[in-house]
């Protein structure tokens, strides 16, 4: 029997990255799953290759409406909901502060924590009704220390991991718990900033990542997407059922500071 047997998750973002590889590993968990995702193409063709188990439910995470309307389609379709797994998001604009524009503030906090709030807000209700429930919502390192990233990703970051923390705090009477994942560098194609790059050129670009971003953390490679999916899944199973109000962070050390060979090689100069 798989670790999610007879649960039902709804995952946003769910059709590429992260998002995708939980979609794939819940199911083979035995877990029924709702992709809720703008990408209706993606969406659809892995619904349609995943079966009966999995279906497809155009949602723009933004939009109260959409948000209520996936909830209330996977407790019509499957009859509970096990798990909400608030995943969507963006990067947003790497620019100095003075260049940030209010459109790409408005989009990014739209999304990255009124995407958040949303999903928390109609789960909620549903979990409390059954007195059971896992709530994750994919924060990231950059909601724990300030880093070479975008200000607002990272400031929006840190709100999801307060946000959890504090309505794990409400919930956790009702038997519903409240988690994040931070995730460290993950390759995904968000790292692409050219659209317009073919297939094979594409491929190849990642490969320039995986090799740039198995640097980036002590563990000398890149973090994957299933790393993170597997820790989703950790936090939807029963295995975690005392534990809420966490950030659960899963970046391949990032977060533990100057990697211990880069601090060895400046010491070795100092000492020449």
């Amino acid at each position: 029997m798989g670790r999610l047997e007879g649960k039902v998750a709804i995952i946003t973002g769910g059709s590429s990255g992260i998002g995708e590889s939980a979609v794939r590993l819940f199911t083979q968990e035995g877990c029924r799953v709702v992709i809720a995702d703008r990408n209706i193409e993606a969406g659809d063709r892995l619904a349609k290759e995943l079966g009966s188990a999995v279906l497809f439910h155009r949602t723009d995470v933004t939009r109260e409406d959409d948000v209520k309307a996936v909830v209330e389609r996977a407790v019509t379709t499957f009859g509970r909901l096990d798990c909400m797994f608030n995943n969507a998001g963006v990067s947003g604009p790497l620019k100095p502060i003075e260049d940030v524009l209010v459109e790409e503030y408005e989009l990014l906090t739209s999304v990255n924590i009124k995407g958040v709030f949303l999903g928390m807000k109609f789960a909620a209700p549903v979990m409390k009704r059954q007195r059971s429930g896992s709530i994750i919502n994919t924060s990231s390192m950059g909601g724990l220390k300030a880093e070479n990233a975008p200000h607002l990703y990272c400031a929006a970051k840190a709100a999801v991991n307060h946000l959890t923390r504090c309505v794990a705090n409400e919930l956790g009477g009702s038997n519903v718990r409240v988690n994040s994942i931070c995730p460290g560098a993950i390759l995904t194609p968000i790292f692409i900033v050219d659209k317009t790059l073919s297939a094979e050129q594409t491929r190849d670009a990642m490969k320039e990542v995986a090799e740039g971003l198995s640097h980036y953390q002590p563990i000398p490679r890149a973090g994957l997407p299933e790393d993170i999916a597997r820790a989703a899944l950790w936090l939807a199973s029963d295995d975690s059922s005392f534990v809420t109000g966490t950030n659960l962070v899963v970046d391949g050390g990032a977060t533990c500071g100057e990697k211990w060979s880069s601090m060895m090689a400046l010491q070795g100069k100092a000492w020449r």
